[in-house]
């Protein structure tokens, strides 16, 4: 089961449903993922519910009930892993949003992986 997509899933449909928040199972990948998108202004903020089974509580934002995610792809995936050297990085949707990258330096967008010249895996373009 790709945990990722599963994510990503959730937050554009509880963004279309109107949600305030939306809660998604716990990974180290999945919350370092969602800081990401809370620093570049993607969601309002994340935590995490400490349980037996731990949960990412993601606070969705709004632009004038305009959902700030509009659409997300998930690029690399557990059977077709992507790799992509710096220079080999796909622009992201008509200059709007962002592709993130697994790397050597942990997750990062598309944008610092060329200023820094570090290739890694494609994990998803968020538009």
């Amino acid at each position: 089961m790709d945990t990722v997509a599963n994510m990503l899933t959730s937050l554009v449909n509880a963004q279309r449903a109107d949600k305030k928040r939306v809660a998604v199972p716990y990974s180290a990948f999945n919350h370092r993922l969602l800081q990401m998108l809370q620093e570049k202004g993607f969601i309002a903020s994340v935590r995490v519910q400490e349980s037996p089974r731990s949960k990412l509580v993601v606070t969705l934002l709004y632009d004038d009930r305009t959902p700030k995610i509009s659409g997300v792809k998930r690029l690399s995936s557990p059977g077709r892993r992507w790799y992509a050297a710096h220079n080999e990085i796909p622009y992201s949707y008509q200059g709007f949003g962002m592709i993130v990258l697994s790397t050597s330096q942990g997750l990062v967008d598309q944008d610092r992986a060329r200023r820094e010249k570090i290739g890694g895996e494609l994990v998803c373009a968020i538009w």
